[in-house]
């Protein structure tokens, strides 16, 4: 297995080898392996392991192993702990999605910090499979069935070409020691119900099962970077940039090199899609503009405008000014709540909050696709912000402009003039309060 995946990194020139490089460790059998191949191999690697506090105990026995394993590789050793619920409460994200966040955004970080050209993970064949079926059931699209990349910006895969068994076949050869996480085994995750429900029953329905699988995905991925060749020319007579910034796409599907007369709706929609996809406009938003005819009309997205004009749609990014100028923001402590005002008389630029429950500073900022709230009043459950803005009849400039009062760890607190949020709000019980004015 060594010599292979020597020869693996060798032939996909998957990082520099002669430069030290940042090894993910969590401290399972596949990182652990990872390592040990690094070493034997020479490769010249640091270790980076993330406490997610997730699992009381074993978290801390989990990072006390990889401290002894960089020791005893003798090789540089990074760690941070992380509070994954709270981060994954205040983003309305689940577990697993926050603590994928956090782990990157702080790989990247020390990649930048300390000059790695690439972090290391001990992803392998069984879990690019795995990543398959998750996102053929969320229905993502071509682009979500190559399973696993060997290469995506600074992380490298290198352990692709082998499978569960092998690893653990090396692990046993070679007594390396590692730790178990006990949530591999739960059912509450999707990956864990394919990889111990899924997977099995497709090995006894067909005992070629992963070889079968493993071939799909090397298929799916040269017909997506054939996919992406043929669409340039499409992309060439559709789209045009302008002196003064703007890209311009032309909606005229009648003739177009390649496909003729494209008159397929889902034909329509996936074009535009593409061509949209750059600018950070969704499935639903292109669907809306497709069926739109009156010239005039806007879409948004996180970065750009788009404004319908007859047959054409006219996109522009958002300028800088408009996102990053925002009026005052004054904040008064109060320590005596029979002194603080009624919350239900303060005018519209003014809100009251529980000191206790929020994190200081404070910031406004404007919203973000997926974020979400508890409306002042829900008891329980968040609501997505852009579903806050459909039920009060925002309109695109309404959603642009809306400003959002956040904490430290980014919790909406407000909507400025609109709506506080729930687990915030002023009880008989608060001690310390918190008055912020905004303008």
């Amino acid at each position: 297995m060594l010599q292979q995946f020597i020869s693996h990194i060798s032939r996909q020139h998957l990082f520099p080898t002669g430069q030290q490089v940042l090894l993910a460790v969590s401290g399972g059998i596949d990182s652990v392996v990872l390592a040990h191949l690094m070493h034997s191999a020479a490769f010249p690697f640091a270790i980076a392991h993330c406490n997610f506090n997730l699992r009381p105990g074993d978290c801390d026995r989990d990072e006390q192993f990889v401290r002894s394993l960089a020791s005893q590789y003798s090789v540089p050793f990074h760690f941070i702990r992380f509070d994954t619920l709270a981060h994954a409460r205040s983003h309305g994200q689940s577990i697993e999605e926050a603590a994928r966040t956090l782990r990157y955004d702080w790989f990247a970080s020390l990649c930048r910090q300390q000059g790695y050209p690439a972090v290391l993970t001990a992803h392998h064949r069984d879990d690019s499979a795995e990543t398959f079926f998750i996102n053929l059931l969320r229905g993502t699209g071509l682009s979500g069935l190559h399973g696993i990349l060997p290469i995506q910006g600074l992380v490298v895969r290198p352990l692709l070409p082998f499978s569960r068994s092998d690893i653990e076949s090396y692990a046993r050869i070679h007594s390396l020691a590692h730790v178990e996480d006990s949530t591999n085994s739960s059912l509450l995750y999707r990956r864990n119900q394919i990889r111990h429900q899924v997977l099995p029953l497709l090995r006894q329905l067909q005992p070629s099962a992963d070889t079968a699988l493993a071939d799909t995905i090397a298929h799916l991925q040269s017909v997506e970077q054939l996919y992406h060749a043929l669409l340039q020319p499409l992309r060439r007579h559709m789209v045009t940039a302008h002196p003064d910034g703007t890209i311009h796409i032309s909606l005229q599907f009648s003739q177009l090199p390649q496909l003729g007369h494209l008159d397929s709706q889902p034909l329509r929609f996936q074009l535009l899609f593409e061509l949209l996809r750059p600018y950070g406009f969704n499935a639903s938003t292109v669907t809306d503009i497709l069926a739109c005819s009156a010239s005039g009309r806007r879409f948004l997205s996180a970065t750009h405008h788009a404004v319908l004009d007859r047959s054409v749609l006219i996109i522009s990014p958002i300028q800088p000014s408009q996102l990053d100028s925002y009026p005052s923001l004054a904040i008064e402590h109060l320590d005596n709540l029979a002194l603080a005002p009624d919350p239900r008389q303060l005018p519209a630029n003014q809100a009251l909050f529980d000191a206790d429950t929020l994190t200081l500073p404070l910031a406004l900022r404007h919203w973000r696709q997926g974020d979400r709230f508890q409306p002042f009043g829900m008891q329980h459950g968040t609501q997505l912000l852009s579903d806050f803005f459909s039920d009060h009849k925002y309109s695109l400039l309404d959603k642009q402009s809306q400003l959002l009062l956040v904490d430290s760890s980014d919790r909406i607190l407000w909507i400025v003039g609109r709506r506080t949020s729930h687990p915030f709000r002023v009880t008989p019980s608060s001690r310390k309060l918190i008055l912020v004015t905004v303008g």
